[in-house]
């Protein structure tokens, strides 16, 4: 057993910690092989039919274009150099305020927020929960509305009082269990800046606790089943909230990433199904909730884990409705749910399953979308796919299908990775946020890093050769893929990619480590994460990566959001948060007049100043002279 005081650890930490991947050391001759084509890894930075052409020639076209090119710059703002203290910089001309912290009320029942405990247990329900991550923004009438994930807790800081931070009882579970989710909530601008309208009949916290049901192909099947629930179709609570998405229809989508770590056994010496592995499920928790909570004791309940994982579907505009868990989406552990259309009107759902090794998937329902028409069964009916890319510079997309995987349509849902690695798709570099470009066809996916890249296989035992959009052993910094559909059409199973920045250190390093071409000393980065375009179609990167600020990461600082023009190639640092914190959650206000930027696991004492508990938060990032930031 190992020591539960972990939440320092990142979840990928945690994960390796419980159940580590077998050391495989085949790929020496591959990894030499690729980075001795460093040429070719710079030149994927700038575009797909440079990729296309010779190396030679391709070469050549990078460094006659790509200098003239990144002298015409599209951002409106001076780029603000790095940080290492514990406050919010932006660039000058800009402001940022406060909208919301874990601990302010939605509800003017609940309790003040008291930093010596922690703030209240009974009041954890009505309240901004911890952690904020993906959002995105509603107009719902007149009102304006933020949804927002809370992907987890850190019981030090919300159980100050308790030994190692610890739940000691099921109250205490109770209120982590309370503080992460969802948030709905209304809010409005006034001379102080937006803030939270309390008591809003909008506002609404869906928690661990929230009843919810399935629908898709899943639903109901023998694997979804609990004494709880017999029919396999109603489920309490959604788990590790971390990136969203919303659909064309003006829906959430909620989506669950690292919800292993909630699930464990009072019985040391259970014995684990086989997709447990898989999925990182043992019998050591983080948080302790199968001490006190019986549904997430495995070695009684041993299905309640396969009933998280989900994207899950939720309605702003009707805090009534109940939440949808959409199993057609797969189970993977989701970092965001990205909607686009194809040109026939199908729905396509592009989604990153962030691990080391894991993959990038899409899906693409069989109806139509029709502005005021119908939507139901939309995200229940389609085909899910899984990304293989080739070093060539193309790809496509493979079905998952009875046929393809030798899996029923339900098992495909329940244990998609399992089905993803049966018909051979590329292992990624922790595929998190992606992002399409709403004036171009084409869409974006952060590789965050993999420091198994080369070395070890995935979960499962996929090989993760260096080559095509991962070229680097041991990457620690990280890349962007971007894809560009045949067709000019998501829906088309083949695409043409290429890589739009890989991140690195030209300071400490000067091979492929030093990063792309478009990476220098001014705006180098480390782990880019969430992303989100706007309506210029100028791409948003935040950072969730190491901030130490020394050796691999020196001259790096704490953790960022940047900007990158797709058409140039050109990056600039707008935006630095306090230290230990991670920059994750973008979405705009209806005028664009206003960025909605999350600020979470702060390790300085954020927003209130020493002496107080760290919080996550929101702010809102405005232009001094009031124009368009969006």
């Amino acid at each position: 057993m190992t020591d539960r005081n972990t939440d320092d650890m990142s979840f990928d930490e945690w994960d390796e910690l419980q159940r580590p991947a077998p050391e495989t050391t085949g790929f020496d001759a591959v990894v030499e092989t690729a980075l001795s084509r460093r040429g070719f890894l710079g030149v994927l930075a700038f575009g797909s039919g440079a990729a296309a052409m010779g190396l030679g020639s391709a070469a050549s076209l990078l460094s006659s274009t790509s200098a003239e090119a990144m002298t015409a710059s599209r951002f409106a703002f001076k780029p603000v150099d790095i940080a290492t203290d514990s406050i919010v910089h932006v660039p000058e001309g800009y402001t940022w305020d406060i909208v919301a912290s874990w601990g302010d009320k939605l509800f003017s029942n609940a309790a003040d927020f008291d930093h010596a405990t922690g703030g209240d247990a009974a009041s954890a329900d009505r309240i901004f929960g911890e952690n904020t991550d993906g959002m995105e923004f509603f107009t719902v009438g007149e009102r304006q509305v933020i949804t927002v994930n809370h992907e987890y807790v850190n019981p030090k800081i919300n159980l100050p009082k308790n030994d190692g931070g610890m739940p000691a009882s099921l109250e205490d579970v109770r209120k982590l269990q309370n503080l992460q989710g969802v948030t709905v909530m209304e809010v409005a601008e006034g001379d102080d800046g937006w803030k939270i309208v309390v008591d809003s009949p909008l506002n609404r916290r869906i928690t661990h606790l929230t009843p919810m049901t399935f629908s898709g192909p899943a639903a109901g099947h023998d694997l979804l089943k609990t004494d709880a629930d017999p029919e396999g179709t109603q489920s309490l609570g959604t788990f590790n909230n971390c990136g969203a998405g919303k659909t064309p229809w003006g829906t959430y989508l909620t989506c669950e990433e690292n919800f292993n770590s909630y699930f464990g056994s009072t019985d040391a010496g259970f014995e684990l199904p086989e997709d447990f592995k898989r999925y990182g499920i043992s019998v050591e928790t983080r948080y302790a909730y199968e001490k006190f909570d019986e549904r997430f004791d495995i070695s009684k309940n041993v299905n309640e884990p396969r009933r998280a994982g989900y994207v899950v579907e939720i309605n702003p505009a009707d805090p009534e409705s109940t939440p949808v868990k959409r199993t057609a989406l797969g189970r993977i552990k989701h970092e965001n749910a990205e909607c686009a259309l194809a040109r026939d009107g199908r729905v396509i759902v592009y989604m990153g399953d962030d691990e080391r090794g894991e993959f990038l998937y899409k899906f693409v329902s069989n109806g139509t979308y029709q502005a005021g028409g119908s939507t139901d069964g939309l995200l229940d009916d389609g085909i899910l796919y899984v990304a293989k890319f080739h070093d060539d510079g193309t790809g496509e997309w493979l079905a998952l299908t009875e046929g393809t995987t030798g899996m029923s349509l339900p098992e495909i849902c329940i244990f998609t990775r399992m089905a993803a690695s049966r018909v051979g798709a590329t292992t990624m570099d922790r595929p998190e946020w992606i992002a399409v470009n709403p004036v171009a066809v084409e869409a974006y996916c952060a590789l965050t890093n993999n420091k198994n890249r080369g070395v070890k296989p995935n979960a499962g035992g996929d090989e993760t050769p260096v080559g095509g959009p991962n070229p680097r052993e041991k990457n620690e910094y990280g890349q962007i893929v971007r894809w560009y559909p045949e067709n000019d059409d998501h829906a088309d199973t083949k695409f043409k990619w290429d890589l739009f920045v890989m991140a690195g250190n030209p300071a400490v390093h000067k091979d492929a480590y030093a990063g792309s071409p478009n990476v220098n000393a001014g705006n180098m980065f480390n782990s880019p994460d969430g992303m989100a375009f706007d309506t210029r179609g100028l791409l948003w990167i935040q950072t969730d990566g190491e901030d130490s600020n020394e050796g691999d990461f020196a001259g790096q600082g704490n953790n960022q959001m940047l900007i990158g023009d797709p058409v140039t190639g050109e990056i600039a640092r707008f935006l630095t948060a306090p230290i230990g914190s991670e920059v994750t959650g973008l979405c705009w206000s209806a005028d664009l007049r206003t960025a909605f930027v999350g600020i979470q696991h702060p390790s300085a004492p954020f927003p209130d100043g020493e002496g107080k508990l760290p919080r996550s938060s929101i702010i809102a990032v405005r232009r001094d002279d009031k124009a368009l930031i969006g």
